[in-house]
């Protein structure tokens, strides 16, 4: 499994085109993308609701709590949303301890509603199977989930009954709400699993006038499925993280891996990192690499990589003459580099 995090964007596509398909539909549709090429004096014309609504507009770029970091417009004109995110397309900020720049955004609109009408909900994998987590007090200062949620867990293979969803997930939501809840986790989880979900978080998930909405989301789904379900997803990228750019030796290794029955992975950590990890197998490639975390090396790690699967002679050579030459590129006067090669 090779969890690979979506846009917020691609994500409630997923979900309105999906869950319209249940009895339960959630309103997450109206949902525009604006990059440092949108044109945004032509929006409007694709997009009529943004001068119909109130707005919301934040940035979608895998960036946690953007609402404690000030990153999230609420109840704004459209005039406004441009203007906002003119002052930030481009800008460097820092998030804990990664800097980045803003170049994704998007802007929804505007669903007026109380504080007790928010909720959490999230639903993970495991190796036993799938979890469900639901919080009657969700939001912004949701806090400790893992301490406060009530949670189901549900075997490989199976899907929770609405009355299972009920019983032990919606205790604190007032009886009014619960039956439209449960069967929205219910088809909710059914999505997660019928489309290689390996992660969903929904914060907040509003139900105000009898209808649900998807607020803010994350999520995660299994890039091994493409081929079962790529097509439902309609996903035209897998973003990198935020303060991560993309580089070109990353995209070539994928392509061979793409195109190879062996496993052929890499990422650039640290390209100013001394130490550069070329270790045979999945599970050696963790091992090894926490062993030099364990020993003081983190922040001198430069990638994280594996090559297995009987790569052919030809495959091996191009996986590590582009690891020599991301080595090689910016040479140090001072200290040499150091490639650890093994096989366990």
């Amino acid at each position: 499994m090779a969890p690979r995090a979506l846009r917020e964007a691609d994500g409630k596509s997923m979900l309105s085109r999906h869950l319209s398909l249940t009895s339960v539909a959630a309103s997450c549709a109206e949902v525009c993308t604006v990059t440092r090429d949108t044109k945004m004096e032509e929006l409007p014309d694709k997009y009529p609701w943004l001068l119909q609504k109130r707005l919301v507009v934040k940035p979608d770029q895998l960036i946690k709590r953007r609402g404690k970091l000030g990153l999230i417009k609420v109840d704004v004109g459209f005039e406004d949303a441009v203007s906002w995110i003119s002052e930030r397309m481009d800008k460097e900020i820092k998030v804990e301890q990664c800097r980045g720049e803003l170049n994704n955004f998007i802007i929804e609109p505007f669903v007026p509603h109380n504080q007790n009408e928010e909720y959490y909900v999230c639903i993970y994998s495991t190796k036993e199977g799938d979890t469900i987590y639901f919080y009657e007090e969700g939001g912004v200062d949701v806090g400790d989930v893992d301490a406060k949620a009530h949670k189901l867990n549900v075997n490989i293979g199976l899907y929770p009954s609405q009355e299972q969803i009920s019983s032990t997930l919606l205790l604190g939501v007032p009886e009014h709400n619960q039956p439209l809840l449960a069967e929205f986790v219910c088809s909710l989880f059914k999505l997660y699993s019928d489309l290689y979900f390996t992660y969903l978080e929904i914060n907040p998930l509003v139900v105000t006038n009898n209808k649900v909405y998807v607020l803010d989301m994350a999520a995660k789904v299994d890039d091994t499925a493409d081929y079962l379900c790529g097509d439902k997803w309609k996903v035209t990228e897998f973003p990198t993280p935020f303060g991560r750019k993309s580089w070109p030796e990353e995209d070539y290794i994928r392509d061979l891996d793409e195109k190879s029955g062996a496993s052929l992975k890499l990422t650039i950590l640290n390209p100013d990192g001394r130490i550069w990890l070329m270790v045979a197998g999945g599970g050696a490639s963790v091992i090894f690499s926490d062993t030099v975390c364990d020993l003081g090396g983190a922040s001198e790690i430069a990638n994280y990589g594996e090559y297995s699967g009987a790569p052919s002679e030809s495959q091996t050579y191009e996986y590590a003459k582009t690891i020599l030459g991301l080595m090689t590129k910016k040479p140090d006067e001072q200290v040499s580099g150091h490639l650890d090669i093994s096989r366990i």
